[in-house]
């Protein structure tokens, strides 16, 4: 039987989603809690969308085959049972074996949020990211517009990028702000290895008054990484969870952000 679960977590104290010798990354932890609920010696999962070192997961969706049979609620609760506070399976659903929680997704959203103030984070160290200079909203959302549509997108892909082409389609990008803090949003069908971080580096930049809109539309045009600004910081970064078809039946994977600031 297939099963599909729901994963929220903390990345602060991990290094990324991908399964390493270490043991300290959220895929080991979680395959580990999975195998000693299940009573066997190991569990594969594969997942929506692979997280770096220090970014967190709203609604990481993953799947693995099983031959226990237990229901989805006992799946949560005993999982859950095994595994450190900072992650939790929130869902469990027994899905089709075409299902596939990466190659199914028609889309994915991510959410970076960014305090803008002199003084850097303290009691949301590693929840968010730091601006220490003024950002301006407008310069920013057109420098986002930009962004959006089908794209070749190497000017913003890390060089460790394994993805087959650079072209993805970014569908929105939603800018708002909060009193200090600030959200950007980013929906699209895929996204390279590093995108939204050397996004949000050259979007920083802009809204710093640093770099004009049209910058951005210059560095995509290149195709070049040097083109762009540095990788900004993982801390903000949320990967909000895969987009599937209602024929698959599963639990809203995009949840709203009302509790992020």
């Amino acid at each position: 039987m297939r099963l599909a679960l729901g994963v929220s977590y903390s990345g602060t104290a991990y290094q990324g989603w991908q399964s390493q010798s270490s043991g300290l990354t959220i895929q080991d932890k979680l395959e580990k809690a999975l195998a000693a609920f299940a009573d066997v010696p190991r569990v594969s999962t594969l997942c929506a969308g692979r997280t770096d070192a220090g970014v967190h997961g709203l609604m990481q969706v993953v799947h693995f085959d099983t031959n226990l049979d237990r229901t989805p609620y006992s799946w949560v609760r005993g999982t859950n049972r095994f595994l450190p506070d900072d992650i939790a399976v929130q869902w469990a659903q027994y899905v089709p074996d075409s299902f596939h929680c990466r190659a199914s997704a028609t889309g994915r959203r991510y959410v970076y949020v960014l305090l803008d103030s002199p003084v850097r984070p303290s009691l949301d160290a590693g929840r968010v990211g730091w601006s220490y200079r003024p950002l301006a909203e407008e310069p920013m959302r057109q420098a986002s517009l930009h962004l959006l549509g089908e794209h070749d997108f190497s000017s913003f892909r890390a060089s460790s990028c394994q993805a087959l082409s650079p072209v993805k389609t970014l569908r929105t990008i939603d800018i708002s702000q909060k009193g200090h803090y600030w959200r950007f949003e980013f929906e699209g069908n895929a996204f390279l290895h590093h995108m939204i971080r050397n996004i949000m580096g050259c979007m920083v930049q802009v809204g710093q008054g640093q770099q004009s809109p049209d910058w951005m539309l210059q560095v995509l045009h290149a195709k070049d990484r040097d083109a762009a600004a540095p990788t900004f910081s993982p801390n903000g970064l949320y990967f909000a969870g895969p987009i599937y078809s209602a024929e698959w039946g599963l639990p809203d994977t995009t949840p709203p952000f009302d509790w992020l600031p």
